[in-house]
Parts: structure tokens; C-alpha cells; sequence
């Protein structure tokens, strides 16, 4: 994004719903009108709805939501997440991209966005359905000072943090499907992925990419998928801006994050959980076993009992509840 583009776009940003006129925009960035005007076509054939009036100059539409790095940090209170944010239109995945980007050493807390992926990335090697500007697609690379042992409850601390956002943007009551779904009203409405790289001179952590997908305003979903996943307008019945939803995100991440050690969410992580006392099957590799899901242990492990009465201590791997397969 050129740096006029981005000037006149935050500018626009700051005064959304308002008409602004180009003389203003020109004199305050120090450019020609013709510049701005320029700049306002180009933003409009990108896919802004800003209205233009002779008499009024140009207003950023209140109900545009076409995400840019302008739109979130309006509504960002992060020290660090956020602090360098890349915007796709599309992309093939926000994860392999950004593990790219720290493999480079790109700082903590930066963040990629797509407004589309072409092969978005699930768990155990699956796609994440990411059709264009009705999802929010976006990940985060993160530097904590961890030990390994510790890194394992990055996911766990990061659905809390999640669930807690969702819920505060959209009123809807968000559950945790161990590990890493989030759950409305007994469908999935988001994906979390997390991909880690080691020092191998140190054994310690080098980095984490945490990828999250969520259904926002999606309305069709595949036939593999229309059971089993819904949409956060779907459920909340009214309209969910993107960009807000992205900024409670990583405000409500950089939050958790600063706990993780004390391991306090985990306390939300197991009251937030739909499946404890539930008939699961459990699913390891090309086996699977029938189990009641009994209790979430101090470092977010699953803890299951057998038919034989067993318990057995999950670290990770797939579970679905028995009565309702997700």
C-alpha cells in the first residue's frame, strides 16, 4: 500500500460516516486534490464503499467492512500484537505466510490477514473453508519466553482469549471444544491452529504462529461442513464488523498471554468446555476408542475414562461427542 493511499484511507477511517471534502483531506496530507481523488477511485475499485458528492467530498460508508491495518488499530490497544499488521485480498494461507515472515525474523506480535485463503489451513493436515470477505482469517506470530513444556498451553490460553472476544462483540455464548474449536450453539464457528519453530541449539522455543479462522457473516457452507459449522451473524442474527472483531482479538490475546505461566485462564478454559460429561470417541492416528470425557488437567490436557474404567491423559489428537459427531 502506497503511503498516500494510506494516509487518505486512515484519514477516511477516522472520520467514518462523515462527509469529508477532498480540499480538506489534500491540505491536512499535503497533496493535490487531484491526488486524493486519484487515491479515492483506487480504494473504490479495491472495494471501499465511500460515496463521493460534489457539494459533500467523500464519506467512508458506516456499514463498509472491508478490512485494512487502518480499520483495526482504530480499535487496537495492544502494547505489541498488532503493532505490524499485513492485509491481504487474498492469499493461500495466513499461516504459511507468516511462518515465512518469522522464519525471517519478523517481531512478536505480528500479524497477517487475508480476506480470503485458497488453502487455508486446518488441524492434522486438513483445509479451513475461507471463502472471500465473510470470514476473519488472520495470524499472529508470537515470541514468548517460554519453556517448551509451557509453549503446550499456547493454544489452550489463546481459544480463552478468543471465546472472550467473539463473546463480547457478538453477545453469543462461545464454548471450547478441546483443544482448539470454538463453538456457538453446538456448531463450530472457529478454528485455531498453532505451529511452532524450535532453536535446536537451545531446545527452547523460537516462535509460535497462531492462526485463527472464524465463520463471520458466512451463509452457505459446503455439504461436508452445513451441519456441522454456522456463522456468527447466523447466530447472533445481526451484523459483526470484521475489523472489531480482529482488534478484540488480539486485545483480548496480548491480555491472556501476559497470564499464561499462572496458568489463570485455565480456570475459563475448563468452565468453557462442551464436552466434559459427554460420550466421546476418541481418535489417534487410525484408531479410535469410545471414552467419557471426565475432566481438563493444570497443563489443558483431556482427561477420558474408558468403557474398562480406565483414565487416560490426552496431550493431543482428535475427539468427537458421540451423540452428535462434529
Amino acid at each position: 500500500m502506497t503511503v498516500i493511499r494510506e494516509k487518505v484511507l486512515e484519514f477516511l477511517e477516522n472520520n467514518r460516516g462523515e462527509s469529508i471534502s477532498g480540499s480538506m483531506i489534500a491540505e491536512t496530507l499535503g497533496v493535490s486534490r487531484n491526488a486524493v481523488w486519484k487515491t479515492i477511485k483506487k480504494l473504490q475499485s479495491d472495494g471501499y464503499i465511500i460515496n463521493a458528492s460534489t457539494n459533500r467530498g467523500y464519506c467512508l460508508c458506516a456499514e463498509n467492512d472491508l478490512i485494512s491495518e487502518q480499520s483495526i488499530k482504530m480499535h487496537l490497544k495492544t502494547k505489541y500484537i498488532g503493532s505490524n499488521i499485513d492485509v491481504f485480498r487474498t492469499i493461500d494461507s495466513t499461516n504459511t505466510f507468516a511462518k515465512k515472515l518469522a522464519q525471517l525474523n519478523a517481531e512478536n506480535g505480528t500479524t497477517v490477514i487475508s480476506e480470503e485463503q485458497t488453502a487455508g489451513k486446518g488441524r492434522l493436515g486438513r483445509s479451513f473453508y475461507s471463502p472471500e470477505r465473510s470470514g476473519l482469517y488472520v495470524s499472529i506470530i508470537l515470541r514468548p519466553t517460554l519453556s517448551l513444556e509451557s509453549s503446550t498451553l499456547i493454544t489452550s490460553c489463546i481459544s480463552v482469549a478468543v471465546a472472550k472476544a467473539i463473546e463480547k462483540v457478538s453477545g453469543l455464548n462461545a464454548k471450547i471444544k478441546w483443544v482448539n474449536d470454538i463453538f456457538i450453539n453446538g456448531k463450530k464457528v472457529c478454528g485455531i491452529l498453532t505451529e511452532a519453530g524450535i532453536d535446536v541449539e537451545s531446545g527452547s522455543l523460537d516462535y509460535a504462529v497462531v492462526g485463527i479462522g472464524i465463520n463471520v457473516s458466512t451463509k452457505k457452507f459446503p455439504e461436508i461442513l452445513k451441519d456441522k459449522a454456522t456463522s456468527l451473524e447466523l447466530e447472533a442474527k445481526k451484523t459483526i464488523s470484521r475489523s472489531v472483531l480482529c482488534a478484540e482479538i488480539l486485545n483480548s490475546i496480548e491480555k491472556e498471554l501476559d497470564g499464561i505461566e499462572s496458568k489463570d485462564f485455565l480456570s475459563e478454559y475448563v468452565s468453557r468446555s462442551n464436552i466434559l460429561g459427554q460420550e466421546i470417541t476418541v481418535i489417534s492416528g487410525e484408531t479410535s476408542y469410545p471414552a467419557t470425557a471426565v475432566g481438563i488437567d493444570k497443563d489443558a490436557r483431556l482427561i477420558v475414562k474408558t468403557k474398562d474404567g480406565a483414565e487416560k491423559t490426552l496431550n493431543s489428537g482428535e475427539i468427537s461427542i458421540r451423540a452428535k459427531e462434529y
